[in-house]
This record gives C-alpha cells, structure tokens and sequence, in this order.
C-alpha cells in the first residue's frame, strides 16, 4: 500500500481550495477508504495549525484540527534523531530545516512526500516527491 506525507503546504492548500486541492483529497479519500496511509510529521501539523491561528487569531483552528484528526491521519512525532537528521539534511541540501523534515520523513518511512514547496527542488533526487501544482 502507498503511503503519502503531507506537509503544511500540501493541507494548507486542501483546506484554502487551492492549486492542487484536488490530489490532496484524491490522497485523502482514498486513505479513509483504506486504498493508501496518509502520515504527517508532527512538525508540519504544527507549522500548518500556525498558520491557521495566524490568519484569523484561532476563531477556527480547534475546528479544522478536529476535522483533520478525524481523517485518522498518523502523526509522526519528532525525536532527537530525526531532527538531528533533518539538520544534516537541511546543511547538505540548503534547504530549510522544516522541510528538512519531510525530506527525512520520506527517506525513512518508505513513502511519497506532497507538498506545494518548490524549496525542495534540490531534494528531488533523494526521496519520491510529488509537487503540487503552483499557484
């Protein structure tokens, strides 16, 4: 079975109905529907509800979470190694540190990673990445 990592760019367009919404729930209904496993690191929910509370101070962030959450989407939780990896990875590739955790995400749990982030071209090569469409 596939399995995605989504990052914040790739939720944040589902939930903004924006370029490339339409994979992101082809991605999602099909994990509901068990044909595929959706992950997502815990740094990239934070960075995501982040930018949510950000737009409107938090009026719907509880509800967008718990709307997410019931998806059942596994979170991957950040250890000490794997943000000791995403380091190198952000040091070797000169890309930022919190995608550097996605590039780590996929390299260590075989899976796709989608995200809208064109930062990660330079990464392209080291893990199977899907790129959403731009803007």
């Amino acid at each position: 079975m596939v399995t995605y990592a989504l990052d914040a760019s790739a939720i944040l367009r589902f939930l903004d109905d924006e370029s490339g919404a339409l994979k992101v729930s082809e991605i999602l209904n099909g994990h509901v529907e068990g044909k595929c496993a959706v992950i997502v690191s815990a740094l990239h929910w934070g960075e995501m509800a982040g930018i949510l509370y950000k737009r409107d101070g938090g009026k719907d962030l509880d509800r967008i979470l718990s709307r997410l959450s019931g998806l059942g989407m596994r979170m991957i939780p950040v250890s000490q190694e794997r943000a000791v990896r995403a380091a190198i990875l952000k040091a070797d590739l000169k890309i930022p540190y919190v995608d550097a955790f996605g590039i780590e995400l996929a390299e260590s749990v075989p899976c796709t990673f989608v995200t809208a982030d064109y930062d990660l071209k330079p990464a392209a090569n080291r893990a199977e990445m899907l790129f959403l469409p731009r803007k």
